[in-house]
């Protein structure tokens, strides 16, 4: 790691946080893709198994990890529009850092409710609340 005069060149401020998101969003949608694609390939292969995987994509614990994904890319999108903003806008530079607490709480905005809505129909299940 490269050392400046008063230490090391990364300290975990927003930028280096923001790549790091980035790069890990990155990643979580490029292997929902690969399993998607996958799963997809199932219908025909063998249906029954197909069938099996739509089954299994019903359960909380997949509902969540919808929410997260659905949180992956819209954060990935949303820093990707401002990392071209960084690089094709003369002041992008500048605004960098007011960007990415933009970015957050639009993320936020979208979603909380938007998590309430994907989760709903696991809450009755668990809860046993009518719809």
């Amino acid at each position: 790691m490269a050392k400046s005069a008063t230490g090391t060149l990364y300290r975990g401020h927003d930028g280096m946080w923001s790549w790091v998101a980035h790069r890990i969003t990155g990643v979580l949608v490029f292997f929902f893709l690969l399993v998607h694609v996958a799963d997809t390939a199932l219908v025909r292969i063998s249906p029954e198994a197909y069938n099996d995987a739509l089954e299994l994509y019903k359960t909380p614990l997949v509902n969540l990890m919808e929410v997260g994904l659905v949180g992956a890319v819209l954060y990935h999108a949303l820093n990707g529009v401002r990392i071209i903003l960084i690089d094709f806008w003369a002041k992008g530079p500048k605004y960098q850092k007011s960007m990415l607490r933009s970015i957050i709480v639009v993320w936020l905005i979208v979603m909380i409710p938007g998590a309430y809505f994907m989760l709903l129909r696991t809450f009755q299940t668990l809860f046993g609340a009518s719809s």
